[in-house]
């Protein structure tokens, strides 16, 4: 045995040493970096949902995922920003349509935390559809006891309210967001986008209701939709701007939503 150890070389002497001893290894530093570097990577699934319980949060994104104050001006104009608006729950958007037509709920803290677009989105576009159907429907209503002849199916109805919605649910609260931050508010632009869409929900079943062939009541109807919407901007408006001498802005705000709701009553149902 022992001329067996003498003969072989030192280094498989010093080998067997080191297999043979206790693992007095310590845990590398650099390992734990790389190992947390990994995780970092890896996106969380599922996504945290928000504190109301709607929507995607982009990897990276602030709490309430407003993608708009980590982008630049490009992040605007970039559809892949807005793709998180419209991600979220069908029970979120019913309840927010319900706060809406009951402005005394606090709608602007229920949107503060996660906006959404889709609401709006499928408020307009099916308020554009309604206007130049029941506009058209009012119209052979009203027409139909004096002379038939002289009525026909405006198509123009559809070009006509499909401007006017889209335009105003778009450049309106974007006007103002720039006109509110140039006299030192900071409001969020997609709040304002919101905010003003599901400010239209009330003239859908305000629409229904203007196929009433009576003249009185279709301006008692236009009035009370339009006076609602109003004070439903009004009211969000003054909490978005708490602190802030903003009433001139917030008024003429409330002034033109009033001036759509006179719009509608002219244009579809004269």
């Amino acid at each position: 045995m022992d001329e067996g150890y003498a003969s072989l070389p030192t280094s498989h002497l010093l080998g067997s040493a080191v297999a043979v001893a206790p693992d007095e290894r310590k845990p590398g530093a650099p390992a734990e970096v790389g190992n947390a570097a990994a995780t970092s990577r890896l996106q969380q699934f599922p996504p945290a949902p928000a504190a109301n319980g709607g929507g995607y949060q982009p990897p990276g994104s602030p709490l309430g995922g407003d993608v708009e104050t980590q982008t630049n001006w490009k992040g605007y104009f970039n559809v892949a920003s807005y793709t998180p608006y419209f991600n979220v729950d069908t029970d979120v958007v019913v309840d927010r349509l319900i706060s809406s037509v009951y402005p005394m709920e606090g709608f602007f803290r229920k949107i503060d935390v996660n906006p959404d677009m889709y609401g709006p989105l499928w408020i307009t576009t099916t308020l554009i559809f309604m206007l130049a159907a029941f506009g058209n429907f009012a119209t052979y209503l009203m027409q139909r006891k004096s002379d038939l002849n002289i009525w026909n199916f405006d198509v123009s109805y559809f070009s006509l309210a499909a401007s006017v919605m889209y335009g105003y649910a778009i450049v309106v609260p974007a006007a103002f967001f720039f006109l509110f931050q140039y006299f030192g508010s900071r409001p969020s632009l997609i709040r304002f986008w919101c905010m003003w869409g599901y400010s239209l929900f009330i003239f859908v079943p305000a629409s229904i209701l203007l196929l009433i062939p009576v003249e009185f009541l279709r301006w008692v109807i236009i009035a009370g939709a339009g006076g609602a919407s109003s004070w439903f901007i009004f009211l969000n408006l003054k909490e978005c701007t708490e602190g802030a001498d903003m009433m001139a802005l917030i008024a003429s705000a409330s002034v033109l939503q009033f001036a759509l709701a006179l719009f509608i009553k002219v244009f579809f149902f004269a």
